[in-house]
């Protein structure tokens, strides 16, 4: 069955804006999983004194959906305030481009994760944050895992309460999630995508995921 695509992401996938690399930039980040296919290089020239977004670049690998909500990301962040793009939501650029078919939500995610991804590289430059040493708890487990969604439903794991059970210990991390009738092909997308989350959680030394088709008693 063909994708339908709304008009303003067609547009935007044909006429993507800030497409390239930054040779000053000052805030790098690759965001996405080689196992569906779409990544996002994000390049960015932050303000050291004003923490303004001077200019941004993107590099797009993966569908049409991927590339346009990598344009609109970059759009919307372009001239604005670190913090505002830290209020973003994946919400918003599905918004701005009138819609997504389910299977391509994921996109957006990427697209917004992707520019707070680069945000963090240019904080932790500058000493804006401290990552050494944090503890890893079930909680911020599952808070990492709020980005992380069905590609089949455009939905997040946790809101689809597919995440059963986290045990954490020392750094090491074990995460079961249920994918009931989700169609198997996309089995592989959620593993891919819950371990890349885990393993950037700070604290994180390992990450283990385990997909369970039957019910299970989570935490």
């Amino acid at each position: 069955m063909a994708i339908k695509y709304s008009q303003k992401v067609i547009e935007e996938f044909k006429r993507p804006e800030n497409v390239g690399e930054i040779a000053n930039a000052n805030a790098v980040a690759t965001e996405g999983s080689p196992a569906c296919g779409d990544m996002i290089t994000y390049n960015m020239v932050i303000d050291p004194e004003t923490k303004i977004i001077r200019d941004i670049r993107f590099r797009s690998y993966g569908c049409a959906s991927n590339i346009a909500t990598a344009s609109m990301a970059s759009r919307l962040a372009k001239g604005k305030h670190i913090d505002e793009i830290k209020k973003l939501s994946p919400k918003t650029v599905t918004e701005e481009l009138e819609g997504l078919p389910a299977i391509k939500i994921h996109c957006s995610v990427l697209a917004i994760n992707g520019l707070k991804a680069a945000i963090r590289d240019w904080e932790r430059k500058h000493g804006l944050v401290e990552e050494e040493g944090q503890e890893v708890t079930p909680q911020s487990v599952k808070q990492a895992l709020r980005d992380v969604v069905n590609p089949e439903t455009g939905l997040s794991l946790v809101k689809m309460n597919m995440v059963r059970h986290i045990e954490v210990d020392h750094g090491r991390v074990f995460v079961e999630i249920f994918v009931g009738e989700t169609e198997e092909m996309f089995w592989e997308n959620i593993e891919e995508e819950t371990r890349e989350h885990l393993e950037r959680l700070p604290g994180v030394l390992d990450a283990t995921v385990k997909l369970n088709e039957k019910q299970v008693v989570g935490d």
